[in-house]
């Protein structure tokens, strides 16, 4: 622990407007778990996984505020994630996560229904798992974490190499256990759905919805190709060559990146151009540069 302050004190956190921008987004992020956790999971006994998860089933039994024990459950993990993982940046967003979480999970509950809602669990589950999984995922692009499986996945990530989609599912899957022994397994698979929902708007939340498409065409006419791409799609190229394995054919290959809307009439082109052509069109999560979103500090 000693370590942590000494790097703090000796490299302070400056002030800058893009790290008022992430705590901003930690900010929202969290008060979104807090209220999916208050509003829809606790009341419908579902539990949401990680150090959470266990405060709930622990609050089950002994009546002990989730707030309180969220904090000091992640005590142990801060001080190993800094170990394992380090850096200033890393302690502060997650520090700040953590306790602003754990306040709000318990402060809110004065201002809120006692009994959420709805008493429907599957609106409880989706609900549920859609907004505290947006959080998440504004947590995440605030370059943060929200501890608990957070950390104790990219702990395991270090220590035995273990991808970080399995981590999740170890981590999970225990809490999973408990809640089912706990609550009921009724409930404990309907976790499973908040889980597999609020991965889904996480992934969202962070990646964004502006999937675009990528486009990898073999032609025997680049040039052509290229220039009706260029001119009436107003859509950038890049040239690459290429063999063929089988026959050793030298080849040009013209990647581009397109929007959704835009397949159907480069699949045109193509056709119109060389009806031999090869192509094959791929899904990106995101697009950044000229012709789409600018590459900027707002867009990472």
């Amino acid at each position: 622990m000693s370590s942590l302050w000494r790097e703090l004190l000796l490299r302070p956190p400056r002030f800058s407007w893009e790290a008022a921008r992430d705590y901003l987004l930690i900010l929202a992020g969290v008060f979104l778990q807090v209220l999916a956790l208050r509003l829809f999971l606790v009341p419908a006994q579902l539990v949401s996984g990680g150090v959470t998860g266990i405060a709930q089933i622990i609050n089950y039994y002994t009546g002990w505020p989730i707030g309180v024990m969220v904090f000091l459950g992640n005590l142990p993990l801060f001080l190993l994630g800094w170990r394992y993982l380090g850096g200033p940046r890393f302690a502060m967003r997650t520090a700040f996560a953590v306790l602003l979480y754990s306040f709000l999970a318990d402060a809110l509950i004065f201002f809120l229904p006692k009994n959420g809602l709805t008493q429907d669990i599957l609106l409880n589950a989706m609900y549920g798992g859609v907004i505290s999984g947006f959080g998440y995922g504004l947590v995440y692009r605030g370059r943060g974490t929200s501890g608990g499986s957070d950390i104790l996945a990219r702990i395991l990530i270090h220590w035995r190499n273990v991808p970080i989609s399995q981590s999740y599912i170890w981590v999970d899957s225990l809490i999973i256990l408990g809640a089912g022994l706990t609550f009921s397994w009724t409930k404990a698979l309907y976790a499973l759905v908040v889980l597999y929902i609020s991965g889904i708007a996480a992934e969202a939340s962070t990646q964004g919805t502006n999937i675009v498409r990528t486009v990898m065409i073999v032609t025997a006419q680049p040039q052509a190709l290229a220039s009706r791409i260029l001119e009436e799609m107003e859509r950038g190229v890049t040239f690459l060559d290429a063999r063929g394995g089988f026959t050793g054919t030298e080849r040009t290959l013209i990647y581009c990146v397109i929007s959704r809307s835009e397949v159907a009439q480069i699949k045109a082109l193509v056709k119109e151009t060389d009806p031999g052509a090869f192509m094959v069109i791929g899904q990106a999560y995101e697009a950044l540069g000229e012709g789409f979103r600018p590459l900027d500090s707002s867009s990472l």
